[in-house]
Protein backbone atom coordinates (compact mmCIF):
# COMPACT_ATOMS: atom_id res chain seq x y z
CA UNK A 1 0.00 0.00 0.00
CA UNK A 2 1.37 3.30 -0.71
CA UNK A 3 2.30 5.66 1.60
CA UNK A 4 -0.37 8.32 2.68
CA UNK A 5 0.75 11.88 2.97
CA UNK A 6 -0.32 15.59 3.43
CA UNK A 7 0.23 18.36 2.13
CA UNK A 8 -0.45 22.06 2.81
CA UNK A 9 -0.16 24.99 0.03
CA UNK A 10 0.02 28.17 2.38
CA UNK A 11 -1.23 31.22 0.45
CA UNK A 12 -1.32 34.73 1.77
CA UNK A 13 -5.52 34.44 0.83
CA UNK A 14 -6.29 30.73 1.62
CA UNK A 15 -4.79 27.64 2.67
CA UNK A 16 -5.33 24.82 0.29
CA UNK A 17 -4.70 21.15 2.41
CA UNK A 18 -5.24 17.59 0.48
CA UNK A 19 -4.13 13.83 1.88
CA UNK A 20 -3.27 11.38 -1.13
CA UNK A 21 -0.01 10.46 -2.75
CA UNK A 22 -0.83 12.06 -6.22
CA UNK A 23 -3.61 13.93 -8.55
CA UNK A 24 -4.50 10.38 -9.21
CA UNK A 25 -4.91 9.17 -5.55
CA UNK A 26 -6.54 12.28 -3.80
CA UNK A 27 -8.67 10.92 -0.49
CA UNK A 28 -9.19 14.71 0.61
CA UNK A 29 -8.71 18.60 0.33
CA UNK A 30 -9.79 21.46 1.81
CA UNK A 31 -9.73 25.25 1.20
CA UNK A 32 -10.04 28.02 4.05
CA UNK A 33 -9.18 31.92 4.33
CA UNK A 34 -5.79 32.61 5.80
CA UNK A 35 -6.46 34.80 8.78
CA UNK A 36 -4.11 34.66 11.98
CA UNK A 37 -1.09 31.96 11.97
CA UNK A 38 -2.68 30.39 15.24
CA UNK A 39 -6.55 29.99 13.50
CA UNK A 40 -5.00 28.83 10.37
CA UNK A 41 -2.59 26.62 11.66
CA UNK A 42 -5.56 24.94 13.87
CA UNK A 43 -7.62 24.40 10.74
CA UNK A 44 -4.88 22.71 9.11
CA UNK A 45 -3.96 20.31 12.19
CA UNK A 46 -7.77 19.22 12.65
CA UNK A 47 -8.17 18.67 8.58
CA UNK A 48 -4.94 15.57 9.28
CA UNK A 49 -6.23 14.68 12.40
CA UNK A 50 -9.70 13.99 11.12
CA UNK A 51 -8.28 12.66 8.13
CA UNK A 52 -5.67 10.15 9.89
CA UNK A 53 -8.90 9.22 11.74
CA UNK A 54 -10.78 8.14 8.69
CA UNK A 55 -7.85 6.75 6.05
CA UNK A 56 -4.98 6.13 8.64
CA UNK A 57 -1.43 7.92 9.62
CA UNK A 58 0.61 10.28 7.72
CA UNK A 59 4.05 9.52 6.90
CA UNK A 60 4.92 13.20 6.50
CA UNK A 61 3.44 16.75 5.62
CA UNK A 62 5.07 18.88 2.83
CA UNK A 63 4.45 22.62 3.34
CA UNK A 64 4.80 25.21 0.25
CA UNK A 65 4.42 28.83 1.51
CA UNK A 66 4.18 32.31 0.48
CA UNK A 67 7.67 34.09 1.96
CA UNK A 68 10.04 34.67 1.90
CA UNK A 69 10.56 31.74 4.58
CA UNK A 70 13.77 29.73 5.80
CA UNK A 71 14.22 26.45 4.32
CA UNK A 72 17.15 25.43 5.61
CA UNK A 73 17.15 22.83 8.10
CA UNK A 74 19.88 23.66 10.47
CA UNK A 75 18.39 26.85 10.59
CA UNK A 76 17.29 28.28 13.99
CA UNK A 77 14.12 29.88 12.48
CA UNK A 78 13.58 26.67 9.60
CA UNK A 79 10.24 26.71 8.58
CA UNK A 80 9.01 30.04 9.72
CA UNK A 81 8.09 33.30 7.15
CA UNK A 82 10.62 36.13 7.50
CA UNK A 83 9.53 39.19 6.46
CA UNK A 84 6.06 39.71 4.91
CA UNK A 85 3.84 42.73 4.28
CA UNK A 86 0.98 40.40 5.50
CA UNK A 87 -0.02 41.35 9.12
CA UNK A 88 0.87 39.18 11.74
CA UNK A 89 2.37 36.38 9.39
CA UNK A 90 6.13 38.25 10.18
CA UNK A 91 7.95 35.12 11.73
CA UNK A 92 5.24 33.14 12.02
CA UNK A 93 6.40 29.62 12.76
CA UNK A 94 4.76 27.57 10.14
CA UNK A 95 6.40 23.39 10.31
CA UNK A 96 6.54 23.87 14.24
CA UNK A 97 2.80 23.60 15.03
CA UNK A 98 2.58 20.72 12.71
CA UNK A 99 5.07 18.96 13.64
CA UNK A 100 4.02 18.99 17.36
CA UNK A 101 0.88 17.90 16.45
CA UNK A 102 0.77 15.61 14.26
CA UNK A 103 4.36 14.35 15.13
CA UNK A 104 5.52 13.21 11.31
CA UNK A 105 8.04 14.79 9.23
CA UNK A 106 7.59 18.07 7.63
CA UNK A 107 9.35 18.99 4.27
CA UNK A 108 8.85 22.85 3.74
CA UNK A 109 9.96 24.89 0.78
CA UNK A 110 8.38 28.36 -1.04
CA UNK A 111 5.43 27.83 -2.92
CA UNK A 112 6.69 28.20 -6.19
CA UNK A 113 9.25 25.68 -5.46
CA UNK A 114 6.83 22.99 -4.05
CA UNK A 115 4.49 23.95 -7.11
CA UNK A 116 7.38 23.37 -9.73
CA UNK A 117 7.68 19.86 -8.27
CA UNK A 118 4.32 19.04 -8.79
CA UNK A 119 4.65 20.47 -12.59
CA UNK A 120 7.81 18.51 -12.38
CA UNK A 121 5.96 14.94 -11.13
CA UNK A 122 3.33 15.37 -12.64
CA UNK A 123 2.43 18.47 -14.82
CA UNK A 124 3.69 20.19 -17.50
CA UNK A 125 7.63 19.69 -16.72
CA UNK A 126 7.02 15.72 -16.27
CA UNK A 127 10.84 14.15 -17.25
CA UNK A 128 12.66 16.93 -16.78
CA UNK A 129 15.41 17.89 -14.27
CA UNK A 130 16.12 21.51 -14.46
CA UNK A 131 13.07 24.02 -15.14
CA UNK A 132 11.38 26.88 -13.74
CA UNK A 133 8.21 27.21 -12.37
CA UNK A 134 6.52 31.09 -12.25
CA UNK A 135 3.57 32.15 -11.05
CA UNK A 136 2.39 35.83 -12.22
CA UNK A 137 -0.19 37.33 -10.28
CA UNK A 138 -0.63 39.40 -7.05
CA UNK A 139 3.50 39.04 -7.18
CA UNK A 140 5.73 37.27 -9.23
CA UNK A 141 7.48 34.27 -7.80
CA UNK A 142 9.75 32.02 -9.44
CA UNK A 143 10.32 28.29 -8.01
CA UNK A 144 13.92 26.40 -10.14
CA UNK A 145 14.71 22.91 -10.48
CA UNK A 146 17.98 21.97 -10.42
CA UNK A 147 19.15 18.49 -10.89
CA UNK A 148 16.02 17.19 -9.83
CA UNK A 149 15.79 19.39 -6.35
CA UNK A 150 14.58 22.52 -5.75
CA UNK A 151 17.34 25.61 -5.76
CA UNK A 152 18.46 26.75 -2.40
CA UNK A 153 21.09 28.90 -1.60
CA UNK A 154 21.91 31.92 0.71
CA UNK A 155 17.44 31.56 1.52
CA UNK A 156 15.57 31.14 -2.18
CA UNK A 157 15.18 32.34 -5.42
CA UNK A 158 13.50 35.74 -5.92
CA UNK A 159 13.06 36.27 -9.01
CA UNK A 160 10.60 38.17 -9.14
CA UNK A 161 12.58 40.89 -7.39
CA UNK A 162 15.04 41.28 -10.62
CA UNK A 163 16.08 44.72 -12.14
CA UNK A 164 14.93 44.97 -15.92
CA UNK A 165 14.72 47.99 -18.52
CA UNK A 166 12.53 50.35 -17.87
CA UNK A 167 12.01 53.16 -20.42
CA UNK A 168 10.09 55.43 -18.54
CA UNK A 169 9.54 57.63 -21.75
CA UNK A 170 7.35 54.93 -22.97
CA UNK A 171 6.59 53.82 -19.69
CA UNK A 172 6.38 56.19 -16.53
CA UNK A 173 4.38 54.39 -13.95
CA UNK A 174 7.24 54.15 -11.60
CA UNK A 175 6.19 50.29 -9.92
CA UNK A 176 4.46 48.97 -7.46
CA UNK A 177 6.88 46.97 -5.61
CA UNK A 178 7.43 48.40 -1.60
CA UNK A 179 10.63 47.57 -1.53
CA UNK A 180 12.25 47.81 -4.91
CA UNK A 181 9.66 50.05 -7.74
CA UNK A 182 9.89 48.93 -10.53
CA UNK A 183 11.38 45.64 -10.54
CA UNK A 184 9.66 42.79 -12.10
CA UNK A 185 7.27 42.15 -10.17
CA UNK A 186 6.37 46.05 -9.25
CA UNK A 187 6.34 46.10 -13.41
CA UNK A 188 4.22 43.29 -14.33
CA UNK A 189 2.34 41.89 -11.26
CA UNK A 190 -1.38 42.04 -11.22
CA UNK A 191 -1.25 45.06 -8.49
CA UNK A 192 0.82 46.58 -11.47
CA UNK A 193 -1.15 46.48 -14.50
CA UNK A 194 -4.14 47.56 -12.04
CA UNK A 195 -2.50 50.28 -10.38
CA UNK A 196 -1.23 51.59 -13.94
CA UNK A 197 -4.29 51.33 -16.01
CA UNK A 198 -6.33 51.83 -13.17
CA UNK A 199 -8.63 48.32 -13.68
CA UNK A 200 -7.49 45.03 -12.93
CA UNK A 201 -5.93 42.73 -15.99
CA UNK A 202 -9.07 40.77 -16.11
CA UNK A 203 -11.00 43.70 -17.01
CA UNK A 204 -8.72 44.56 -19.73
CA UNK A 205 -9.97 43.76 -23.64
CA UNK A 206 -7.30 41.15 -25.69
CA UNK A 207 -6.85 44.31 -27.56
CA UNK A 208 -5.66 46.94 -24.74
CA UNK A 209 -1.77 48.04 -24.71
CA UNK A 210 -1.60 46.62 -21.53
CA UNK A 211 -0.71 43.52 -22.86
CA UNK A 212 1.88 44.53 -25.61
CA UNK A 213 3.85 45.74 -22.67
CA UNK A 214 3.27 43.20 -20.29
CA UNK A 215 4.60 40.80 -22.79
CA UNK A 216 7.69 42.69 -23.04
CA UNK A 217 8.08 42.69 -19.21
CA UNK A 218 8.06 38.91 -18.86
CA UNK A 219 9.91 38.27 -21.68
CA UNK A 220 12.49 40.49 -19.84
CA UNK A 221 12.47 38.59 -16.80
CA UNK A 222 12.24 35.38 -18.83
CA UNK A 223 15.51 36.04 -21.25
CA UNK A 224 17.11 36.71 -17.72
CA UNK A 225 16.41 33.36 -16.29
CA UNK A 226 17.19 31.71 -19.88
CA UNK A 227 20.72 33.25 -19.58
CA UNK A 228 21.31 32.66 -16.08
CA UNK A 229 19.71 29.18 -15.36
CA UNK A 230 18.93 27.75 -18.63
CA UNK A 231 15.71 25.72 -17.63
CA UNK A 232 14.87 22.69 -19.92
CA UNK A 233 11.47 24.44 -19.51
CA UNK A 234 9.58 27.88 -18.25
CA UNK A 235 6.13 26.94 -17.05
CA UNK A 236 4.47 30.06 -16.77
CA UNK A 237 1.28 29.92 -14.19
CA UNK A 238 -0.95 32.12 -11.88
CA UNK A 239 -3.95 34.59 -12.53
CA UNK A 240 -2.26 37.27 -14.82
CA UNK A 241 -1.41 34.63 -17.68
CA UNK A 242 -4.99 33.82 -18.27
CA UNK A 243 -5.24 36.31 -20.55
CA UNK A 244 -5.25 34.17 -23.27
CA UNK A 245 -3.25 36.18 -26.23
CA UNK A 246 -0.66 36.43 -23.34
CA UNK A 247 1.67 33.76 -23.88
CA UNK A 248 1.94 34.04 -27.73
CA UNK A 249 2.81 36.91 -27.52
CA UNK A 250 5.91 36.39 -24.85
CA UNK A 251 6.83 33.65 -26.49
CA UNK A 252 7.37 36.28 -29.85
CA UNK A 253 9.27 38.44 -27.33
CA UNK A 254 11.51 36.35 -26.26
CA UNK A 255 13.85 35.31 -29.22
CA UNK A 256 13.86 38.83 -30.13
CA UNK A 257 14.91 39.75 -27.09
CA UNK A 258 17.64 36.64 -27.17
CA UNK A 259 18.66 37.59 -30.24
CA UNK A 260 20.17 34.93 -31.63
CA UNK A 261 22.66 34.33 -28.59
CA UNK A 262 20.96 31.51 -26.70
CA UNK A 263 21.19 28.87 -29.87
CA UNK A 264 18.93 25.90 -29.43
CA UNK A 265 16.10 24.33 -31.05
CA UNK A 266 14.03 24.96 -28.04
CA UNK A 267 14.36 28.53 -28.50
CA UNK A 268 13.54 29.29 -32.35
CA UNK A 269 11.06 26.49 -33.91
CA UNK A 270 10.14 24.45 -30.23
CA UNK A 271 8.81 27.74 -28.62
CA UNK A 272 5.32 26.22 -28.18
CA UNK A 273 6.69 23.61 -25.96
CA UNK A 274 9.31 25.44 -24.26
CA UNK A 275 7.16 28.18 -22.33
CA UNK A 276 4.43 26.66 -21.72
CA UNK A 277 0.92 26.68 -18.90
CA UNK A 278 1.34 24.88 -16.06
CA UNK A 279 -0.21 21.20 -16.76
CA UNK A 280 -1.66 20.84 -13.15
CA UNK A 281 -3.49 24.05 -13.38
CA UNK A 282 -4.30 25.53 -9.70
CA UNK A 283 -3.64 21.65 -8.10
CA UNK A 284 0.18 22.40 -8.90
CA UNK A 285 1.14 23.99 -5.31
CA UNK A 286 -0.75 21.25 -2.97
CA UNK A 287 -0.04 18.59 -5.29
CA UNK A 288 3.88 19.46 -5.11
CA UNK A 289 3.27 19.84 -1.18
CA UNK A 290 2.75 16.14 -1.60
CA UNK A 291 6.23 15.51 -3.03
CA UNK A 292 7.92 17.48 -0.15
CA UNK A 293 6.04 15.28 2.16
CA UNK A 294 7.50 12.15 0.41
CA UNK A 295 10.87 14.24 0.32
CA UNK A 296 11.16 14.53 3.71
CA UNK A 297 9.91 10.67 5.03
CA UNK A 298 12.73 9.71 2.73
CA UNK A 299 15.11 12.05 4.82
CA UNK A 300 13.76 11.17 7.93
CA UNK A 301 14.33 7.17 6.82
CA UNK A 302 17.86 7.97 6.39
CA UNK A 303 18.10 9.67 8.96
Amino acid sequence: MPHLYGGIEAGGTKFVCAVGSGPAALLAETRFATTTPAETLAQAIAFFEAQQARFGPLAAVGIGSFGPVDPNPASPTFGCITTTPKPGWTQADIVGPVRRALGVPVGFDTDVNSAALGEGRWGAARGLDTFIYLTIGTGIGGGALVGGRPLHGLIHPEMGHMRLPHDWQDDPFPGACPYHGDCWEGLASGPALERRWGRPGADLPPEHPAWALEALYLAHGLANLICAFSPQRLVLGGGVMSQPRLIPRVRAEVPRLLNGYVQSPALQDEIDTYIVPPGLGGQAGVLGALVLAEMAAAEGRRG
